[in-house]
Protein backbone atom coordinates (compact mmCIF):
# COMPACT_ATOMS: atom_id res chain seq x y z
CA UNK A 1 0.00 0.00 0.00
CA UNK A 2 1.36 3.39 -1.02
CA UNK A 3 0.61 6.29 1.29
CA UNK A 4 0.21 9.52 -0.66
CA UNK A 5 -1.00 11.69 2.21
CA UNK A 6 1.90 12.77 4.42
CA UNK A 7 -0.15 15.28 6.37
CA UNK A 8 0.93 15.26 9.97
CA UNK A 9 4.20 13.41 9.37
CA UNK A 10 7.33 15.28 10.48
CA UNK A 11 9.66 16.61 7.81
CA UNK A 12 13.31 15.54 8.17
CA UNK A 13 15.58 18.21 9.60
CA UNK A 14 19.35 18.15 9.15
CA UNK A 15 21.66 19.94 11.59
CA UNK A 16 25.31 20.57 10.72
CA UNK A 17 27.39 18.69 13.30
CA UNK A 18 31.04 18.81 12.15
CA UNK A 19 33.41 18.45 9.23
CA UNK A 20 35.95 15.66 8.95
CA UNK A 21 39.04 16.47 6.88
CA UNK A 22 40.77 13.14 6.31
CA UNK A 23 44.29 13.04 4.94
CA UNK A 24 44.82 10.04 2.70
CA UNK A 25 47.75 8.19 1.19
CA UNK A 26 48.11 6.77 -2.32
CA UNK A 27 45.55 4.12 -3.19
CA UNK A 28 46.42 0.46 -3.68
CA UNK A 29 44.80 -1.44 -6.51
CA UNK A 30 43.55 -4.79 -5.18
CA UNK A 31 41.89 -6.29 -8.22
CA UNK A 32 39.92 -5.79 -11.37
CA UNK A 33 37.37 -7.74 -13.36
CA UNK A 34 35.50 -6.91 -16.54
CA UNK A 35 33.27 -4.27 -14.93
CA UNK A 36 34.70 -3.46 -11.54
CA UNK A 37 37.86 -2.41 -9.76
CA UNK A 38 38.63 -2.78 -6.04
CA UNK A 39 41.01 -0.32 -4.37
CA UNK A 40 42.16 0.57 -0.86
CA UNK A 41 43.13 4.08 0.23
CA UNK A 42 44.79 4.50 3.66
CA UNK A 43 43.63 7.21 6.04
CA UNK A 44 46.76 8.84 7.45
CA UNK A 45 45.33 11.51 9.77
CA UNK A 46 43.24 14.64 9.68
CA UNK A 47 40.96 16.83 11.76
CA UNK A 48 37.39 17.11 12.98
CA UNK A 49 35.87 20.55 13.60
CA UNK A 50 32.38 21.85 14.14
CA UNK A 51 29.75 22.98 16.60
CA UNK A 52 29.08 19.46 17.98
CA UNK A 53 32.47 17.67 17.80
CA UNK A 54 36.15 18.58 17.57
CA UNK A 55 39.22 16.37 17.45
CA UNK A 56 41.62 14.51 15.20
CA UNK A 57 41.46 11.61 12.77
CA UNK A 58 43.80 8.86 13.98
CA UNK A 59 46.08 7.39 11.31
CA UNK A 60 45.58 3.73 10.48
CA UNK A 61 42.16 3.32 8.95
CA UNK A 62 41.22 3.18 5.33
CA UNK A 63 38.67 3.30 2.55
CA UNK A 64 37.77 0.33 0.37
CA UNK A 65 36.19 1.31 -2.95
CA UNK A 66 34.52 -0.82 -5.59
CA UNK A 67 33.97 0.95 -8.89
CA UNK A 68 31.24 -0.42 -11.14
CA UNK A 69 30.14 1.29 -14.34
CA UNK A 70 31.44 4.69 -13.28
CA UNK A 71 30.09 4.71 -9.70
CA UNK A 72 32.30 3.97 -6.69
CA UNK A 73 30.74 2.27 -3.69
CA UNK A 74 32.81 3.31 -0.67
CA UNK A 75 33.32 1.81 2.77
CA UNK A 76 35.73 3.60 5.09
CA UNK A 77 36.64 2.64 8.66
CA UNK A 78 38.81 4.76 10.90
CA UNK A 79 39.03 6.32 14.37
CA UNK A 80 38.52 9.83 15.71
CA UNK A 81 40.04 11.12 18.94
CA UNK A 82 37.79 13.85 20.36
CA UNK A 83 39.33 16.86 22.08
CA UNK A 84 38.43 15.34 25.46
CA UNK A 85 40.47 12.20 24.61
CA UNK A 86 37.54 9.89 23.83
CA UNK A 87 38.05 7.52 20.90
CA UNK A 88 35.20 7.17 18.41
CA UNK A 89 34.96 4.44 15.76
CA UNK A 90 33.45 5.48 12.42
CA UNK A 91 32.14 3.24 9.65
CA UNK A 92 31.32 5.45 6.70
CA UNK A 93 29.58 4.11 3.60
CA UNK A 94 28.85 6.14 0.52
CA UNK A 95 28.90 6.69 -3.23
CA UNK A 96 31.06 8.71 -5.59
CA UNK A 97 30.46 9.40 -9.25
CA UNK A 98 31.57 12.13 -11.63
CA UNK A 99 31.90 12.83 -15.32
CA UNK A 100 35.26 12.12 -16.92
CA UNK A 101 35.88 15.86 -17.16
CA UNK A 102 35.30 16.36 -13.42
CA UNK A 103 37.38 13.27 -12.55
CA UNK A 104 40.28 14.67 -14.60
CA UNK A 105 40.03 17.99 -12.74
CA UNK A 106 39.94 16.28 -9.32
CA UNK A 107 42.89 14.03 -10.23
CA UNK A 108 44.83 17.12 -11.40
CA UNK A 109 44.44 18.55 -7.89
CA UNK A 110 41.72 21.12 -8.61
CA UNK A 111 39.26 21.84 -5.80
CA UNK A 112 36.04 21.06 -7.67
CA UNK A 113 32.84 22.29 -5.94
CA UNK A 114 30.67 19.60 -4.31
CA UNK A 115 27.73 20.40 -6.58
CA UNK A 116 29.62 19.30 -9.71
CA UNK A 117 29.77 15.63 -8.71
CA UNK A 118 28.03 13.14 -6.43
CA UNK A 119 29.98 12.28 -3.27
CA UNK A 120 27.66 11.37 -0.41
CA UNK A 121 28.01 9.22 2.69
CA UNK A 122 26.15 7.80 5.67
CA UNK A 123 28.39 7.29 8.71
CA UNK A 124 27.72 5.29 11.86
CA UNK A 125 29.65 5.82 15.07
CA UNK A 126 30.55 3.68 18.09
CA UNK A 127 31.92 4.81 21.43
CA UNK A 128 31.41 4.12 25.13
CA UNK A 129 32.25 7.73 26.07
CA UNK A 130 29.13 9.18 27.74
CA UNK A 131 29.72 12.66 26.29
CA UNK A 132 29.68 11.25 22.75
CA UNK A 133 26.93 8.57 22.99
CA UNK A 134 24.71 10.85 20.90
CA UNK A 135 26.88 9.93 17.90
CA UNK A 136 25.91 6.26 18.25
CA UNK A 137 22.25 7.08 18.82
CA UNK A 138 21.46 9.22 15.76
CA UNK A 139 21.42 8.93 11.97
CA UNK A 140 23.88 11.02 9.98
CA UNK A 141 24.36 11.98 6.34
CA UNK A 142 27.41 13.58 4.83
CA UNK A 143 28.33 15.67 1.82
CA UNK A 144 31.90 15.08 0.70
CA UNK A 145 34.46 16.62 -1.60
CA UNK A 146 38.16 16.36 -2.43
CA UNK A 147 39.96 19.51 -1.31
CA UNK A 148 43.64 20.35 -0.96
CA UNK A 149 44.67 16.67 -0.92
CA UNK A 150 42.10 15.70 1.72
CA UNK A 151 38.67 14.11 1.68
CA UNK A 152 36.38 16.61 3.41
CA UNK A 153 33.00 15.44 4.72
CA UNK A 154 30.40 17.79 6.19
CA UNK A 155 28.36 15.66 8.59
CA UNK A 156 24.74 16.40 9.40
CA UNK A 157 22.66 14.76 12.13
CA UNK A 158 19.09 13.90 11.17
CA UNK A 159 16.78 15.34 13.82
Amino acid sequence: MIINDTTGLPEPVLEFAFEIRATIGPFERIGRSADEELTFTPVTGGSVAGPLLNGDVIAGGGDWAVERSGTCQLEARYLIRADDGAVIDILNRGYYRATKEVMDRVEAGENVPEGEYYFRCSPTFQTDAPAHRWLAENQFVGLARDEDGQVCMRMYVLR
